[in-house]
């Protein structure tokens, strides 16, 4: 079969940079604590791809803020912000890309005292862990869901006595 210029440009091109937004919602569990925080998020991502053949890999950030909390009386948990810079690597259908994305997280997590109204926030570092779908829409547009899973580190907080770290779910558009 000889491919015609007509149906060569009609396969889809991943490489090149990016930028978007996203919304999602999040859910998690904060250690030495019985509170499991969740609600909506949203921020924006950007990246750059490389594309070998059916091949894509590439390097995505991202700046998510949440509105993921929970109480547990007496103490209030909530995740308001957390990032990731990821590797990303998968395989392209045209315009349909699968990839699995592994890298560093990081993000604050709040206590926060419900008798007193004192809070005391700590940034922590983890990873990141995911799989998702993209597919492009038209040459500069493109539509994913992707599934992220987030360890953050334990930090000792003053305002409980004791250690505590987040790991959290994120599923967002």
């Amino acid at each position: 079969v000889i491919a015609t210029a007509a149906s060569a440009q009609s396969i889809y091109n991943w490489q090149g940079p990016y930028v978007g937004a996203n919304v999602g919602a999040q859910w998690g569990t904060v250690s030495n604590n019985p509170t499991r925080p969740s609600g909506v998020m949203g921020g924006a991502q950007g990246g750059f791809n490389w594309q070998t053949g059916q091949f894509v890999v590439g390097a995505e950030t991202d700046l998510q803020f949440s509105s993921a909390n929970d109480v547990f009386s007496p103490w209030k948990f909530s995740n308001p912000w957390s990032g990731t810079l990821r590797g990303r690597a998968g395989v392209a259908f045209n315009s349909i890309l699968l990839y699995g994305t592994i890298g560093l997280a990081y993000g604050g997590l709040q206590a926060q005292s419900t008798t007193t109204g004192v809070s005391e926030t700590r940034t922590s570092f983890g990873w990141a862990l995911g799989t998702g779908a993209e597919i492009g829409l038209t040459r500069n547009w493109s539509a994913k869901a992707e599934y992220l899973y987030v360890d953050l580190s334990g930090r000792n907080y003053s305002l409980t006595g004791t250690t505590h770290s987040l790991a959290t779910s994120l599923l967002r558009l």
